[in-house]
């Protein structure tokens, strides 16, 4: 997996682009628009809030968009179940 830090505001945001599911060894993906990840925090009532947005799957070819969608779908879904496991003990 390769990424390209976009940006980095220490104690509120971090993101980063990449190639959302590009699995296939047999692929080059080099030439396909990234999506954006975002990790953003803010101070919340009793604590921080996390917020993860991945923007720009509308860009990706016609043929790869709704696997890719789904599949980091269900993988931001569990990793961000591991983050609260970590966070919350």
């Amino acid at each position: 997996m390769e990424v390209l830090v976009e940006r980095l505001e220490p104690e509120d945001l971090f993101s980063f682009r990449w190639h959302p599911y590009a699995v296939d060894p047999e692929v080059d993906y080099s030439s396909e628009p990234t999506t954006l990840v975002e990790f953003r925090l803010a101070i919340a009532p009793g604590g921080t809030l996390l917020t993860v947005i991945e923007s720009g799957f509308d860009r990706l070819p016609a043929g790869r968009r709704d696997e890719a969608f789904r599949m980091n779908a269900g993988g931001w879904e569990q990793q961000l179940k591991n983050i609260q496991r970590h966070v919350i003990g």
